[in-house]
């Protein structure tokens, strides 16, 4: 017997990535307080700074990073760093589903609600037969995915929640 999908990989923080904006506040400093566009080479500039690369890092890593380098300017600075408008953040929907296209990634967003945002299945839709395709560690990962017997035997653990980039293929 076919045990299901179980990811025990505990979640990942939010990764930046070009074409989010990232708002940092350093308190009682408003020259060192503004929203950015992450660029397409990764990177953001900021007062006295120049350019801080920030792609793929979380906003706690780039909090601490630029704290650190405005140590040179402020006294002891107590910045925040979060994103305002995910943009790199993506999964896909495609084959069988009533509108299938690239979906914003939402937190804790899950198959069947990535199913919901593509407006639910067409009549030929093979419902036994979902694939979600992942690339993790410079590998392809195929889980396969059941949904009737998720709504009919209550069978959650392949209800997986979804990562970045990852491709739900209804047959």
């Amino acid at each position: 017997l076919k045990k299901p999908f179980q990811d025990n990989m505990p979640r990942m923080y939010y990764k930046i990535s070009s074409g989010d904006v990232l708002e940092i506040v350093t308190w009682k400093e408003p020259d060192f307080s503004k929203e950015v566009l992450v660029r397409g080479d990764g990177k953001i500039t900021f007062p006295l700074l120049g350019d801080v690369e920030v792609s793929g890092k979380t906003p706690l890593q780039v909090r601490n990073e630029i704290a650190a380098k405005l140590n040179d300017y402020v006294v002891n600075p107590v910045v925040s760093v979060s994103v305002k408008n995910p943009q790199s953040q993506k999964i896909y929907v495609l084959g069988e589903v009533m509108k299938p296209s690239e979906y914003p990634l939402t937190k804790d967003l899950t198959v069947i609600q990535a199913i919901a945002m593509a407006s639910g299945f067409t009549e030929w839709a093979s419902r036994k037969e979902i694939i979600v395709i992942r690339h993790e560690n410079g590998a392809q990962r195929v889980i396969p995915i059941n949904y009737k017997a998720i709504v009919e035997d209550k069978d959650f653990t392949q209800n997986i929640p979804l990562k970045s980039n990852d491709t739900i293929i209804v047959p």
